[in-house]
């Protein structure tokens, strides 16, 4: 079987989490550009330029199931919705996620609010980027996948021998440098791939069973 066939209504939803049009967002391109290649329909979404504020734990989204806030949070909502699988891309910030990932992942309470199993049975991958080789990086990697372990995405990692969290850079602060580090594409091209096989592997489930019945 062609996995083209099967994946066309596959969207992978790939977040950046940089304020900055720079290595965070080089390489989760990179990562969608893979995806695309193997069939995968995708979708970029930056908080670059973006309004996006911080949650306020006021419990509105409790009692009215949409959140008080309105801002270009309303624009990421819909495709969240959509997507089957989630890329979250992170500079690392004081040895963790950037605000503005955090702030993304805090808001997403609302739609949880709304449908407690939103999230659950997407399939999640996670980028980290950090100016130096032992930044923080999975540190930030780690935050993200508590994220999807609370909301019912499951997480991926790249497996054994380079790529165990998920994709990993070291950027020295310089796009040039991202776009030079062999190592970080390894451990993306990995992540990529396993990601894009559990997807393959739950699209084609029903079939399965069903020929087994």
């Amino acid at each position: 079987m062609k996995y083209d066939a099967v994946l066309i209504d596959i969207m992978i939803l790939g977040i950046s989490g940089s304020p900055r049009n720079r290595a965070t967002e080089h390489v989760l391109s990179r990562a969608l550009e893979m995806l695309r290649e193997s069939g995968f329909e995708t979708e970029l979404f930056t908080v670059r330029g973006k309004n996006i504020g911080f949650c306020r734990h006021c419990d509105y989204c409790l009692k009215n199931k949409t959140c008080a806030i309105k801002d270009d949070m309303y624009e990421l909502y819909p495709l969240l919705k959509n997507a089957r699988g989630l890329i979250f891309a992170t500079p690392v910030y004081n040895g963790g996620v950037s605000a503005q990932t955090k702030a993304v992942m805090d808001r997403c309470r609302a739609l949880v609010a709304a449908d407690f199993d939103f999230f659950r049975g997407k399939v999640g991958m996670a980028i980290a980027v950090g100016g130096d080789r032992i930044g923080g990086q999975e540190a930030a990697i780690y935050q993200i996948i508590t994220f999807y372990i609370l909301n019912g995405v499951i997480p991926v990692g790249g497996g054994s021998f380079g790529a165990n969290l998920g994709a990993t850079f070291w950027s020295r602060d310089t796009l040039e440098d991202v776009q030079k580090d062999e190592e970080g594409f390894r451990s993306l091209r990995k992540t990529v791939r396993r990601f894009a096989s559990l997807l393959r592997d739950f699209e084609e489930l029903p079939a399965r069973r069903a020929a087994q019945r």
